[in-house]
């Protein structure tokens, strides 16, 4: 493995518009597509998005060590990164970006210090948090008020990672993010404009 760009927040945060706006703005990083035992939300596609496992496959994979990190996020749901995504990006020429859960982030960034460069994305505030992960309308009041609990766990995190980003205004976060991973990669021209 050369080098990792991750990317972690907790839900809400505003991280894979940040993401995906670098991704449309580069040609140097490739996503690295997670996999998940979660049920597909709304227009989400298989292989695009994520890769929709059941359990027992995941559990599978993980016995086989196919995964270069993997937790399981919320009671029931794991998420992973694999091995064989990570190589692909690579014999591409390109970095993998991964956008992952936080947890799974301090793993990779503690087991592979020099490889890893790894971005906290998050809110103002949890009030802001809960404003948009509300205006999202995909969740249940339950599941907003276990995403904020974990939230809170999760920016006990933050110092463990290269780089903040606060989310107060998107277009200024997705500049930030390109002004850190230009000067981490000043060798390559990683952003379009």
């Amino acid at each position: 493995m050369q080098n990792l760009v991750i990317f972690a927040a907790p839900s809400g945060s505003g991280k894979t518009s940040i993401v995906r706006a670098l991704l449309e703005d580069s040609q140097q990083l490739s996503f690295s597509i997670s996999a998940t035992t979660r049920a597909a939300r709304g227009n989400e596609t298989d292989g695009v998005d994520y890769f929709f496992l059941s359990v027992e496959t995941f559990q599978n994979l993980i016995q086989e060590n196919a995964f270069i990190e993997w937790e399981m996020v919320y009671e029931g749901k794991y998420y992973g990164t694999l091995w064989r995504e990570i190589e692909n990006i690579e014999k591409s020429g390109k970095i993998p970006l991964l956008d992952i859960d936080v947890v799974g982030a301090t793993n990779l960034k503690e087991k592979y210090p020099e490889q890893v460069f790894a971005v906290f994305i998050q809110a103002p505030s949890l009030e802001m948090l809960e404003e948009r992960l509300t205006a999202r309308g995909t969740d249940s009041k339950e599941v907003i008020a276990e995403r904020l609990a974990k939230a809170a766990f999760e920016s006990g995190f933050a110092d463990r990672f290269d780089a903040i980003i606060v989310n107060d205004d998107l277009q200024v976060a997705i500049q930030q993010a390109k002004d850190l991973l230009q000067a981490k990669f000043p060798e390559k021209k990683l952003f379009l404009s």
